[in-house]
């Protein structure tokens, strides 16, 4: 079964980045595009304004050397500057290669700039650091563009005010070569070159065209009403691919304005900065991942709590019958749930317009993107009012394949296709399966990547007769909503061969445990599964004190084991969540762990998804302990020590 989409008769005309951003200075030329928090406020800056920027920094480039097909990197927190960097990247028909803010190891930096031949790095103050540490090794990279002073000037270093009045100096004398320069771009030539996280030894480079990006741009309208006067704050790192389609060009196109979050001298203090800075721009959408929607929940949830008991029953109420008035969204209203319509009318006016005003008042709905947002938080912000569509995805697609929206919604589902887009469900010989059946997501379209650099083995693997095989597994329901169920490479595997993503289980444990901060299933064709865990320890803690046991007593550690097996037990016959995944896929032995999955050892890529080859590579000798006899008991002798380290912060620093 193929489906195939055209919600929109919008084409891209073969048009490029630089010709789209022209088409759009030319329709909104005194709109505001960006925003970007200077001296306490925001300040807008139009598209006329950014077209003279973009063109001088462009000229800047090239008057420096840059030729069409060299490869820029842009390094630096979401800004103003870091949209005339790319565009006078582009512009000068270079190739950026946008790097993660979140790298911290100088290997994984030193591969990237390596492997893409990088000529020049523009980088930020706060990243700066980063490129000074490994600038010696790096003979290739010519020159560093500073968009934060001092700068040192040493060599070949200039500060970004610097290139840009070396820019004007040139158009001044060279307006022909630069306009030359930037109409010769075709639609074809390769824009970005984006590195995936790092799941695997090497990342890949994703060679992403200009063609990819308009087509995708044009791909999320038919999912994404953006009006001229809409304006959103970018809240996730721009060298995302899902912020960078959906938020920069998405909105450029359109006239509407992007914000950047006001960045502190830590990540910690940014995401302070937000909730300000949230109701400062009063966005009409948002983009967001489930790391933030887990954020927004918990900081509602804190609020509500805070204001009393009355208020939180009320409030309690006020959601349950909003779930039941949704239901799956496909049938909102249904069933005789009319009859609470006016009761929830009277919640939304008096209570979650309250909520609401916290994301400034104006906010329509979220897209969610990045990973598998669980069910329960598309429930949570769907009954506020404030709905987080789930969407699909993958850098390798530019990265818009489907989404939820308000007229075409079912939670737990990732949405419709967009527009322009084929789509297929294959089994493992690449054979089209029916509506239903589980399968590999397989697409085709104008926004498909051109392959990866340097690595033809790679882009083989992938891509076929211009059909994409993304590695996701999933399945279409007969309305055309499409189920994505997690990744090929993370099924569990029994040894009779039947096959079972574990995502969606391990998000449930952590999610509905308040005992359970991270977890991971593994059964590679092994009569049984097992689960690595790491404990949520201030909780644990506290429901160790309520009921009056010492943590570091042998008392202690045993109720903590027990109670961590009988949070898992709710999934088995007589529990609470009984019937929501297969039994005999729920683990039969739990390995506690010391130390949580994190992005610094590794086991948590820039995005924040497990690196499960890693994990199982780290913990191979510990997976192995679990499938022996004596680990069936939670109270194993290394369970029991775990539980000691963890809940002994002595112990644990040592």
């Amino acid at each position: 079964m193929t489906a195939i989409t055209d919600k929109t008769k919008e084409l891209p005309e073969m048009e490029t980045i630089p010709s789209f951003f022209e088409k759009s200075c030319a329709r909104f030329p005194d709109n505001t595009y960006l925003r970007e928090k200077t001296d306490g406020q925001y300040t807008g800056m139009t598209y006329r304004e950014t077209r003279v920027m973009v063109y001088r920094f462009a000229a800047g480039l090239i008057s420096l050397g840059i030729q069409p097909g060299d490869r820029v990197a842009l390094m630096s927190e979401g800004r103003n500057a870091w949209v005339i960097s790319e565009l006078g990247v582009l512009f000068a028909g270079a190739i950026n290669v946008p790097i993660s803010v979140k790298l911290t190891e100088p290997e994984e930096l030193k591969f990237r700039i390596s492997h893409a031949g990088v000529r020049m790095v523009i980088v930020s103050g706060q990243q700066e650091p980063k490129i000074r540490s490994i600038k010696e090794e790096m003979t290739q990279m010519e020159w560093i563009v500073l968009l934060d002073p001092p700068g040192t000037g040493e060599g070949k270093e200039m500060l970004f005010d610097q290139v840009l009045n070396t820019g004007r100096d040139f158009l001044e004398k060279h307006a022909d070569i630069f306009e030359t320069r930037w109409r010769s771009v075709c639609n074809t030539d390769v824009a970005n070159i984006c590195y995936t996280s790092g799941t695997t030894a090497d990342p890949k480079g994703i060679m992403l065209t200009h063609g990819n990006y308009i087509s995708n741009v044009y791909q999320g309208y038919s999912l994404m009403d953006i009006q001229e006067n809409y304006c959103t704050l970018l809240i996730l790192p721009w060298d995302h691919a899902f912020a960078h389609t959906a938020g920069i060009y998405c909105f450029m196109g359109r006239g509407a304005s992007v914000a950047s979050v006001q960045w502190g001298k830590s990540p910690q203090e940014s995401l302070r900065n937000l909730p300000g800075n949230i109701r400062e721009i009063k966005p009409q959408i948002l983009l967001s991942v489930p790391a933030l929607a887990d954020n927004f929940k918990n900081n509602i949830e804190k609020g509500i709590r805070e204001r009393g008991y009355v208020i939180a029953r009320l409030f309690h109420l006020a959601m349950k019958i909003s779930y039941w008035y949704n239901r799956d969204g496909y049938s909102r209203g249904k069933g005789g749930s009319w009859i609470v319509k006016p009761l929830l009318s009277l919640f939304a006016r008096f209570f979650f317009r309250k909520i609401r005003n916290h994301f400034g008042g104006q906010l329509e709905f979220f897209v969610g993107g990045g990973a598998l947002l669980d069910i329960e938080f598309q429930r949570f912000f769907y009954a506020l009012g404030i709905p987080m569509f789930q969407g699909y995805g993958l850098t390798e697609a530019s990265p818009i394949i489907s989404s939820n929206t308000a007229l075409h919604l079912k939670l737990g589902s990732s949405g419709t296709l967009a527009g322009n887009l084929e789509l297929k469900i294959c089994n493992e010989k690449g054979e089209i399966l029916p509506v239903g059946c589980h399968g590999e997501i397989v697409v085709k379209g104008a926004n498909v990547m051109k392959g990866y650099w340097k690595n033809e083995e790679a882009t083989q693997a992938v891509l076929c007769d211009g059909w994409l095989y993304t590695g996701d597994l999933g399945y279409l329901d007969t309305e055309g909503f499409l189920y994505v169920l997690g990744r090929y490479k993370s099924l569990l595997i029994a040894n009779d061969g039947e096959k079972f993503s574990p995502e969606g289980m391990e998000e449930s444990f952590s999610g509905e445990s308040e005992f359970i901060d991270q977890c991971m299933l593994y059964n590679n064709q092994d009569p049984i599964t097992v689960m690595l865990l790491v404990p949520a320890v201030d909780k644990i803690r506290e429901y160790l004190a309520h009921l009056g046991l010492d943590p570091l007593s042998a008392d202690g550690r045993t109720e903590a084991l027990r109670k961590i097996e009988g949070e898992l037990k709710e999934y088995r016959k007589g529990g609470r969540f009984a019937d929501r995944f297969p039994q005999r896929w729920l683990p039969a032995a739990i390995g506690i762990l010391e130390n949580h999955f994190t992005e610094e050892n590794h086991l948590l890529n820039s995005t924040l998804k497990m690196v499960r080859g890693r994990v199982v590579e780290q913990y191979r000798e510990r997976i192995g302990f679990l499938f022996t006899p004596v680990a069936r008991d939670i109270l194993n002798q290394r369970n029991i020590n775990a539980m000691q380290t963890i809940l002994d912060p002595a112990k644990k620093q040592g």
